[in-house]
């Protein structure tokens, strides 16, 4: 079922399915709510009501033109008004990639609202009280690295204009290139018209047509946005510095994934330092030959995962 939802000042468009206890499904960038269509299917059919949201600046969600609307306390709070919108006072949360990173805000701020929380992808990153994110991402991984690359408003939007959707797309969903994704200024997503992506085994052509549709019609200022407004969380969160993440959390990531191989990573993921961060972490899974796009490139796999972790 789809319907339009008002949070926080904005309608926001949720797909759902199902009754039972909430799972509440948060999806990351270039994605919509969409990406979890597999697992709205097998959750809901397990006893849970699973609820995937297009976020702010996504699909038929509203859309604020200022990049300073997307915030983590933007987002957030609506994630707050949703969940409420449901009557209920705690939800199972399942989270990749940018929505991941909204996943940790929302365990930061409300961990009275989370029951557990299956992260995909991204870890939590403790705040650095001595620099800005984006000048500590360039000073590490320089100025090509993609999260400054899109910095500039309208810079890459006019890329990927040219580039087209499609093409666009499949680039960032097939990448299995190791290393910090660095985007060359020549030809931001290395597109070649004689030789153009293929779409990975785990999408069909009618999944690509429904993204396309939607970024299309919307445009990828949105969820350019969140990257833009991360200096402005710096800010905004310097009074949950050294802050533990109090949740219940499996982390699942793929072996394979961009921001697993980002140098430093890897290292920090095993080491005694996520833990500090988040002393509830349960559990974590590498997956084998997986990229970043776990959920639907391994659907059954993760359905399973996330079943067994919030059935205890």
């Amino acid at each position: 079922m789809h319907r339009m939802v008002s949070v926080n000042g904005i309608n926001m468009h949720i797909a759902e399915k199902g009754e039972g206890p909430v799972i509440l499904f948060l999806h990351g960038f270039p994605q919509l709510w969409y990406t979890w269509r597999h697992q709205i299917l097998a959750l809901s059919s397990l006893g849970y009501h699973a609820v995937a949201p297009d976020l702010r600046g996504y699909g038929d969600s509203d859309a604020p033109a200022s990049s300073s609307s997307y915030t983590c306390l933007h987002i957030v709070g609506d994630l707050i008004a949703l969940i409420d919108q449901f009557g209920v006072e705690q939800v199972f949360l399942v989270a990749h990639d940018w929505g991941a990173i909204v996943g940790w805000y929302l365990c930061l701020f409300r961990p009275d609202r989370v029951k557990a929380f299956v992260c995909l992808s991204v870890p939590y990153k403790p705040r650095n009280p001595k620099m800005k994110p984006v000048e500590g991402l360039r000073l590490l991984y320089g100025d090509d690295y993609y999260i400054c690359r899109f910095q500039e408003p309208g810079e890459i939007e006019a890329e990927i204009a040219r580039a087209g959707t499609a093409e666009v797309l499949k680039k960032i969903w097939t990448i299995r290139k190791p290393g910090a994704p660095c985007m060359p200024k020549e030809n931001s997503f290395e597109i070649c018209p004689e030789n153009p992506s293929t779409l990975p085994s785990w999408l069909k052509e009618e999944d690509l047509a429904y993204y396309v549709s939607k970024f299309n019609q919307k445009g990828f200022t949105g969820g350019l946005n969140y990257y833009r407004a991360m200096d402005l969380n710096w800010e905004l969160t310097a009074s949950w510095t050294d802050v533990e993440v109090k949740v219940s959390i499996k982390f699942v990531v793929g072996d394979l994934d961009m921001v697993y191989t980002t140098p430093g990573i890897k290292e920090y993921v095993h080491s005694s330092g996520f833990r500090h961060c988040a002393p509830l972490l349960k559990d974590i899974v590498v997956m084998e030959g997986v990229g970043h796009f776990i959920n639907e490139e391994r659907a059954e796999e993760i359905n399973t995962l996330i079943y067994d972790f919030i059935r205890k």
